[in-house]
């Protein structure tokens, strides 16, 4: 049976001890090693973000999985692309250490340009949706629509309340299966205001996605 290690992160401290995020990849993890026959020798977590190509320097977990794999000649494998980053510069600086990256996700003959390419669209993704929702969010005020107020004592009725919540609609389903952190660091990036016209916190992506349900 082939050797392999394995390596889970998660962004935030409070999904680390709770193990939502960590549970999923290591069984996502240990169903692809059945399956292609990989023996998961170690397993390395991080609770740490992956954002900026100098994240390994913050990323200590993932710098003894990258030495274990080499004592070992063995691959690293992750759930998802975006456990190692969704930066494409650090996908690419991981290359350099010519240690192989398996992806779960996208399949053991995934080589690194296939990751390459995939990182890079995701980043060109994450930045045509931000011009989009700025875009539209400036269209928005452009035409008078009031931003933000879903929870504000400005609200005069259930209709209003709908209205605004109906706003945020689709950025919501857009990032669907993210955790409300890192929903709420991906709206701040995005630089769309809270209801409330201030910064989004877990507690405000929950408050505001039990609020759209109920509608």
């Amino acid at each position: 049976m082939k050797t392999a290690i394995a390596y889970t992160r998660v962004s935030t401290a409070q999904q680390g001890k709770s193990g939502l995020g960590l549970e999923a990849q290591q069984a996502a993890l240990a169903r692809f090693a059945e399956a292609e026959g990989y023996n998961l020798i170690q397993t390395f977590q991080e609770v740490e973000t992956g954002k900026g190509s100098d994240a390994l320097d913050r990323r200590p977990q993932l710098s003894a999985a990258l030495k274990a794999a080499r004592q070992h000649k063995a691959p690293i494998i992750v759930a998802k692309l975006d456990r190692l980053s969704r930066d494409v510069h650090f996908i690419s600086g991981l290359m350099t250490h010519r240690t192989p990256f398996i992806v779960a996700e996208l399949g053991a003959d995934a080589d690194p340009f296939i990751l390459h390419l995939y990182a890079a669209l995701a980043e060109k993704e994450r930045a045509m949706i931000s011009r989009r929702t700025k875009d539209a969010l400036a269209a928005k005020k452009a035409q008078g629509v009031r931003l933000g107020g879903l929870n504000a004592k400005g609200i005069q009725n259930r209709d209003e309340a709908r209205a605004r919540a109906e706003e945020l609609r689709p950025i919501f389903a857009e990032l669907k299966g993210m955790s409300a952190r890192a929903r709420a660091d991906e709206l701040n990036k995005r630089g769309v205001p809270t209801p409330n016209g201030g910064q989004w916190h877990a507690a405000t992506v929950l408050r505001v996605e039990g609020r759209l349900r109920g509608f």
